[in-house]
């Protein structure tokens, strides 16, 4: 009885302390059975495969995914043998899930499936393995349609591991000669532009050159960094070069074709550990591709390239006949607007006519405009410069600046006459500027003035009527009511007006005579510099002729303008103004070497025709020494 109860006390305390126990161990009994249920999910993976697309065109990529769940890292095949297709792998990608403590892991792979060819494709089942268990695909099936105008990757189809050398570069790397008109006139501007594509890399890219005859071309103008496009399931590096031509002669032509070289870089070819093939450079994703993630090249093959592309059919129509004497080539549309400064000036001073003619054509053919009447006018040459609106200078303004000095008393600078033929209104367009008001002053003017006499001559006496005259009286009344025959004058000699009169007349002359003297000195002068400036011209050209320095494309040019030079010393006429026929005539040709002096004329006009050349006329050594032999033995 004594130890009773206490010892119930320490009975009811063991039982309390006894409670957490039994709950922990439920909570370890509940969590090892949920854990349990856990591994029991995971011991059952799932496995599913499907296209993007079921439908596609040939060239055109479509994306296969095969969806491992609950499994952790599955063995997949590389590559997918189908007859027709290219399948390969293109990467990875995992996720993890919890819901309510429950967690699930899944790992997609990622293939990209490339048709070569049209018709209907099963891909047949894929074992994989994962988890320790066996799984397979479901048999899919894509529909491809055949369509010529898309690319595709050549190469042998069903290969399990081809390399680069499987590749052919030509057909990754593409040129492209755009003309927009198909038929034009002779010296008519066409813009033109060079497209060249690429499906790989490029390293290094020559200029274009489009090759052909019977035309002249501009400065090819492009950009320093491509353009990604995407065609055909690929992304392209494009290249845009922009340039102008123009025919020189009527007739059907074959414009190019474009041709360039280039330094690309190709995949490398594979071993069969790697899970690669040259074919993923085209998957829709190229930076999964470790070929794009090595900007050094560690992973290519640096290859150089020869890129064709396909000639233009053009055809082109002469200009209508008769045209008008102030035509001189220009094909387009223009304005012309004309300044002249100053607008006072004395006899043989210099004025500046400023000529500005803007528009759109072949700015290469257009020559200072001539005036209207150039009788009293000496005229010097022009000096012009060109300001283009474009990237190749169809458009823009060319202005001209010409000297021109008064010989006589002018009222106005004669109009300017320019003329042009407009292809779209295919017809010659004349442009004649207004007249410009100046004032010429200069030149000796006699005083048409006449001195008076200062006083009337005396009257006469009137006789008497015996007939004789009357003696003077002896009074001195007269002298208070008759003047003298002629007045007196105590004015000095240097205040009288008849003074100066009489000394202005020797004055005037003297002035008369210093402005002739001076007028004849400075056109003595300005001659005398023409001269010299044209013997310089002649010599150096000479010079540069026989030494070989002009291009093919500026030898007849400079030839011409050498036998100018030459015909306007012997003839004291302007260059511009020579042609074939002034230039025989002056130097007395026979038909053998008029006709050589013409065939050297008429290259010169067909080179000059636009400006820039392409560089498809040559000049033999041949048609050189001829050239310098008819041009030493020209003597007037």
């Amino acid at each position: 009885m004594n130890g009773g109860p206490h010892a119930m006390s320490i009975m009811i305390g063991k039982s309390a302390m006894q409670r957490p126990r039994v709950f922990v161990s439920i909570l370890v009994a509940a969590t090892g059975v949920l854990f349990a249920m856990d591994i029991a999910d995971a011991a059952a993976p799932s496995l599913t495969a499907v296209l993007s697309n079921s439908d596609a065109a040939v060239g055109e990529t479509v994306q296969l995914e095969i969806h491992i769940r609950d499994a952790g890292n599955g063995i997949v095949p590389p590559e997918i043998s189908v007859e027709g297709l290219e399948i390969h792998q293109t990467g990875t990608s995992r996720q993890f899930e919890m819901h309510n403590f429950n967690t699930s892991t899944s790992i997609t792979y990622n293939y990209t499936v490339l048709p070569l060819k049209g018709g209907t494709f099963k891909i047949p089942p894929q074992t994989i393995q994962a988890g320790g268990s066996s799984l397979r695909t479901p048999e899919l099936t894509l529909h491809v349609a055949a369509s010529a105008g898309r690319q595709t990757v050549p190469g042998t189809a069903g290969r399990g591991n081809p390399g680069s050398e499987n590749l052919d570069p030509s057909k990754l790397v593409t040129a492209e000669l755009i003309i927009p008109k198909k038929s034009a006139f002779v010296g008519e501007m066409i813009p033109a532009v060079v497209r060249i594509a690429s499906a790989v890399h490029v390293l290094g890219l020559e200029a274009p050159e489009v090759v052909g005859q019977g035309f002249t071309m501009q400065k090819l103008q492009g950009a320093d960094q491509p353009q990604v496009e995407t065609a055909g399931g690929r992304q392209w590096e494009v290249y845009t070069f922009k340039t102008a031509i123009a025919a020189v002669r009527p007739g059907k032509f074959e414009i190019g074709p474009a041709k360039t070289k280039a330094k690309v870089v190709m995949p490398a070819a594979r071993s069969r550990s790697r899970s690669r093939s040259p074919f993923d450079i085209f998957n829709n994703d190229p930076f999964s591709d470790p070929f794009f993630s090595d900007p050094f090249g560690r992973l290519g093959e640096k290859r150089d390239v020869e890129i064709t592309g396909e000639p233009v059919a053009l055809e082109i129509k002469p200009l209508p006949p008769n045209p008008p004497a102030s035509f001189g080539g220009a094909v387009g549309n223009f304005t012309m607007n004309v300044e002249a400064n100053p607008k006072s000036v004395q006899v043989g001073d210099p004025i500046t006519v400023k000529t500005a003619i803007a528009g759109r054509g072949n700015f290469d053919r257009i020559a200072a405009p001539p005036l209207e009447d150039e009788r009293g006018w000496h005229k010097y040459p022009a000096n012009s410069k060109f300001e283009k609106d474009d990237d190749v200078g169809i458009s823009g303004t060319k202005t001209f600046e010409t000297v021109l000095s008064p010989n006589e008393n002018k009222p106005a600078v004669p109009p300017l006459l320019f003329t042009y033929f407009d292809p779209v209104k295919e017809h010659y367009v004349n442009l004649r500027s207004d007249p410009v008001p100046i004032r010429v002053e200069g030149g000796a003017t006699a005083a048409a003035t006449s001195p008076q006499a200062a006083s009337a001559a005396a009257a006469p006496t009137p006789p008497a009527a015996s007939g004789k005259a009357s003696p003077p009286p002896t009074d001195i009344l007269y002298q208070l009511s008759e003047r003298p025959a002629q007045a007196q004058s105590f004015t000095p000699l240097f205040r009288r007006r008849n003074f100066w009169i009489a000394q202005i007349l020797p004055f005037l002359a003297l002035i008369g005579l210093i402005g002739w003297k001076v007028r004849h000195t400075r056109s003595q002068n300005r001659e005398a510099k023409r001269v010299a400036a044209l013997q310089h011209e002649m010599t150096d050209l000479m010079r540069k002729l026989r030494r070989g320095d002009f291009s093919p494309q500026e030898y007849f040019p400079q030839a011409s303008r050498l036998i100018q030079v030459k015909t306007a010393l012997a003839r004291n006429v302007d260059p511009g103004a020579v042609d074939m026929e002034t230039a025989a005539g002056a130097f007395r040709l026979d038909a053998s070497e008029r006709e050589q002096l013409r065939e050297l004329f008429q290259r010169s006009d067909e080179l000059r025709y636009s400006g820039a050349h392409n560089g498809g006329n040559v000049v033999s050594p041949e048609m050189r020494r001829d050239v310098l032999h008819l041009i030493e033995n020209l003597r007037p």
